[in-house]
């Protein structure tokens, strides 16, 4: 998964060749180590690297990013000179990118996993899937048919979600061939009977395995083999996994080599060792990945099944088609309140940051990120701004089809904020749990997204919020962002009490802060 502290600084622990964690900023070159941009899923490799230093002589540095954020690097050439090697779950969105394919070299498969569907145990019963033959077009009518939840990642910022969605599509087109346009225009309809039954949204698969364990509500997940072997329900059980017989899409975790680096005698040290019998058996036994070597056979976990590889769209405009079909007209829509900070300590550099954050969120971003990061066709925002009280507060619904003017309405209303006053977080913060409270539920992705630059100074106590927020039946999450002079402590709790998670833009913008929450709304 994606972390989503987006800043934290990669650190370089050369003295063991220990793997960093990533964020905006690359490490700084050393002819000694491998500096590697890398997916989030691949954070779970980190204990196995950091013995790559001694067995094969190879230092290396991971920093993270997103799928699309990344591709966008290495095609843009902005990843040349900054690392050496890639390592995503798959590079076939990337090669869909025009002037990628020059900018990779070498590619060595290390690992394998498919994307399948997990359910609890008493759902597979249920649904007869615990035994026989299922297909993508069974669950696919059993969805629409409402016999079962389930949730899975955001194509637009998980591979996993991206992975499954491409999966489903060519499964239910029954074209036999990559996707093209017309077939997604087709297949439209089948997607948004499928997808009716995706309750639960998440922009990584660690964050959406946590949701998951917390939401008894929920029957399964859509998410890589490795993740939901390991996995439990909310009851505490194991899953039980779901191969469609009409096919999936494996990733293959390919370490790619970039052209710009000087350093391939480490990288071919690195994957050579990386697919070594012992290598890829700690990998299967400690990540629940497929080994990629027939010398090492997959244990009793994987079943015997062979899998059948579903086709792939062959152009990036089929597959940004994809993702902005089940965005914007598939998937339900999202419902988002931003409490948003307007304090006297926001005068500046700071306000003028939370108003080109929200341009972002408005289409100003013209990159295919940010593209997907805007606010979506269908979906209600609320701007509610705090200092030393709240409000007031302003609500739009994007339409379907002509988001424009309104999207102009909520860059103008964002750009007519100014700075000035106290800061009540927990008075704006309860505020936005009742504007929730006092509507009718629609069956959207509903989320609260705070933005503050310090710490509480008026009304009510983090306490005082807690208190209340235990009254509440809701599962809406409040997705923290970090910026300025942040209580940090406070907010992990803010954070952990609502089941979100925090962003930092305290060392990165507060414009990437914003288009990576995105993912999980």
């Amino acid at each position: 998964m994606r972390r989503a502290v987006t800043a934290a600084l990669a650190l370089l622990l050369a003295a063991t060749g220990a793997c960093s964690g990533g964020g905006a900023e690359s490490p700084p070159d050393d002819p000694a180590v491998l500096r590697v941009l890398a997916g989030s899923e691949i954070k779970d490799l980190e204990p196995l690297l950091a013995k790559a230093a001694g067995a094969a002589g190879v230092k290396v540095s991971l920093s993270y990013t997103g799928t699309l954020d990344g591709a966008e690097q290495v095609a843009s050439g902005a990843a040349d000179g900054r690392y050496d090697a890639v390592w995503f779950s798959s590079n076939r969105y990337l090669s869909l990118i025009d002037g990628a394919t020059a900018r990779l070299s070498t590619q060595t498969k290390i690992m394998v996993s498919p994307v399948v569907l997990g359910l609890t145990r008493a759902k597979a019963r249920e649904l007869h899937w615990d035994t026989g033959e299922v297909t993508w077009t069974d669950i696919a009518e059993a969805a629409a048919g409402h016999r079962f939840t389930f949730g899975m990642t955001n194509p637009a910022s998980s591979n996993s979600g991206f992975s499954a969605l491409v999966g489903v599509a060519a499964a239910l087109s029954d074209a036999g061939e990559a996707l093209d346009q017309a077939q997604i225009t087709a297949v439209t309809p089948k997607l948004t009977g499928f997808f009716a039954a995706q309750t639960l949204t998440a922009g990584s698969s660690g964050w959406l395995a946590d949701a998951f364990r917390r939401r008894a509500d929920v029957d399964g997940l859509i998410n890589y083999e490795s993740v939901l072997l390991g996995l439990r329900s909310a009851g505490g059980e194991p899953l039980t996994l779901v191969y469609p017989a009409d096919g999936v899409v494996t990733a293959d975790y390919p370490l790619t080599l970039l052209a710009s680096s000087p350093k391939k005698a480490q990288y071919g040290k690195l994957a050579a060792w990386l697919r070594t019998p012992a290598a890829q058996r700690e990998i299967m036994t400690t990540t629940a990945r497929r080994p990629i070597v027939p010398e090492v056979p997959p244990d009793a976990r994987f079943g015997t099944a062979p899998l059948l590889e579903l086709p792939f769209p062959n152009r990036r405009s089929a597959a940004d088609a994809l993702i902005s079909a089940y965005l914007n007209k598939v998937r339900r829509p999202s419902r988002t309140l931003f409490v948003l900070d307007t304090s006297g300590s926001m005068e500046g550099d700071r306000i003028a940051a939370l108003r080109a954050a929200l341009a972002t969120l408005t289409g100003a971003d013209t990159s295919v990120s940010g593209r997907f990061s805007r606010f979506r066709d269908r979906e209600t925002v609320t701007l509610l701004p705090f200092n030393t009280g709240t409000g007031p507060g302003s609500t739009f619904t994007v339409p379907e089809g002509d988001p424009a003017p309104v999207l102009a309405r909520i860059r103008a209303y964002g750009d007519g904020l100014e700075a000035g006053g106290g800061t009540a977080i927990y008075d704006g913060l309860r505020a936005a749990y009742q504007t929730l409270g006092s509507e009718q539920d629609g069956g959207s992705f509903t989320s609260v997204v705070l933005m503050t630059d310090g710490e509480n100074t008026d009304g009510s106590s983090y306490e005082d919020f807690a208190a209340f927020h235990r009254t509440l039946n809701t599962h809406v999450p409040t997705f923290v962002v970090l910026f300025g002079d942040s209580d940090v402590s406070e907010m992990r709790q803010v954070s952990d009490l609502t089941g979100g998670a925090v962003f930092d833009a305290r060392q990165a913008s507060l414009a990437s802060a914003f288009k990576e929450i995105r993912g999980y709304q």
